[in-house]
């Protein structure tokens, strides 16, 4: 599914959501990952859809939305990989334009090195980039990062990026505990967030199933002390560990809304409850998609999630 939502985002409010990636393409296999171990790792940029069908699904979507009476305030691209993996990213990106509403682009940054990609990314109006670690091990604990990529390439292609960028930048750095959420390191972060300037830098933790079990969010303590160092540097910090809400959109078809947003965004047990409610629909949709393996069935921090389960993509564009 091309398009999916809106979602709620905590970030950017009602999202529609753009998958420009088939699953699991990556240039990372992060511990934390909510859409599960990456199948295929890849540095190379190339096609995967076309852009104007890109255009098309989203231009379809938009119109489901609209006529349910959902609102939107960005079409992101947030994809079941890497976004900068599409070699025409910054062409879909020009696209999405055309239905009038601002876009983000959510990337974990390993590209940002290429100068191609950075000139892509110029054309979204929101850009986020993944900071969770500057140390080469840490780095390589926690995003497991292609054998290609090299972590001060990285680092300073984000760099030349802030420098040149005049729409709205923002870094995500997620915790785990007893991976990024030492002191020090955290220190080390907030010294480059320092250099690199983000109108805010965000700290998240895992709030759905990540791909490794032992994953775990610190404590409210360690969370504590993380803000009061990264905003410390004088960075505009928030927290991004909240549940984001049950709002998410119903735009016509039961079935293919879930399947859709599950394929990103696992959906919590209550969002769920809440979404069929407004969709007039009962809880034998979701156990007919379970039973048919279109739905699997995940807990995590005392919550029951409902998410789709990983196929390898058999081919590109």
């Amino acid at each position: 599914m091309i398009a999916f939502g809106p979602v709620p985002s905590r970030r950017l409010g009602r999202s529609l959501g753009i998958n420009n990636i088939p699953p699991k393409i990556c240039s990372y296999s992060c511990v934390y990952c909510q859409v599960g171990r990456t199948l295929e790792m890849q540095v190379e940029r190339r096609p995967f859809y076309d852009p104007e069908e890109i255009l098309t699904a989203a231009r379809a979507k938009v119109a489901k939305a609209e006529k349910a009476g959902e609102a939107i305030d960005y079409l992101t691209f947030v994809p079941d990989g890497e976004p900068t993996l599409d070699v025409h990213l910054g062409r879909a990106i020009g696209l999405m334009k055309k239905l009038g509403f601002p876009v983000a682009v959510i990337t974990n940054a390993s590209l940002v090195w290429r100068q191609d990609v950075r000139e892509d990314l110029m054309g979204a109006d929101w850009v986020s980039l993944k900071i969770d670690a500057v140390e080469e091990p840490v780095w390589r604990r926690i995003n497991r990062p292609h054998r290609n990529l090299a972590l001060a390439s990285i680092l300073s292609g984000a760099l030349e990026f802030a420098k040149v960028y005049d729409g709205a930048l923002a870094t995500e750095t997620m915790l785990v505990a007893g991976v990024n959420d030492g002191e020090g390191h955290l220190r080390a972060v907030a010294g480059f967030l320092a250099r690199l300037q983000p109108a805010a830098a965000y700290l998240s933790i895992p709030t759905r199933p990540p791909s490794e079990e032992w994953v775990r969010a610190p404590d409210e303590a360690v969370l504590n002390w993380a803000y009061q160092i990264l905003s410390g540097g004088g960075e505009r910090t928030e927290y991004l560990i909240g549940y984001e809400g049950d709002a998410f959109a119903f735009t016509g078809d039961v079935e293919e809304d879930i399947l859709a947003i599950t394929a990103v965004h696992p959906m919590r047990e209550d969002a769920v409850t809440a979404f069929l409610a407004r969709a007039g629909a009962g809880w034998a949709v979701v156990h007919r998609l379970v039973a048919q393996e279109q739905l699997v069935e995940a807990e995590y921090g005392g919550h029951r999630f409902y998410l789709r389960p990983l196929r390898k993509h058999s081919g590109g564009a």
